[in-house]
């Protein structure tokens, strides 16, 4: 299409709080450094994050679970996206699983 896809950010780990707790708003941070490769514009501002959720385990650490959605149905790059997306949650100091979810088709409005 002649676009080209925009340098993303460096992004750093975050870094670790007193306690080593993870906020929602890092895990956001990361998946803003996601890019849909067809669309030069990352996932979360696309609207494609349909839910995230931290989740304290008793053995510590906090597990990450995210819901999203593809641009089309059929996308060849949806296991690539999410697996980027994971891996850039998994930077995130204090997270130790993450689990990205691929769900329905998005469809230009939240239900």
């Amino acid at each position: 299409m002649g676009l080209e896809r925009p340098q993303a950010q460096t992004a750093e780990k975050p870094a670790s709080t007193a306690n080593g707790e993870v906020s929602e708003e890092d895990v956001w941070n990361q998946l803003r450094q996601c890019y849909d490769p067809e669309i030069p514009v990352n996932i979360v501002d696309l609207g494609l994050v349909y839910d995230c959720r931290l989740i304290n385990k008793p053995e510590g650490g906090t597990k990450v679970e995210v819901k999203m959605t593809l641009t089309a149905p059929g996308c060849g790059m949806g296991p690539a996206i999410a697996h980027d997306a994971q891996s850039k949650i998994l930077s995130i100091d204090g997270v130790d699983e993450a689990d990205v979810q691929l769900v329905g088709i998005h469809r230009g409005t939240k239900a």
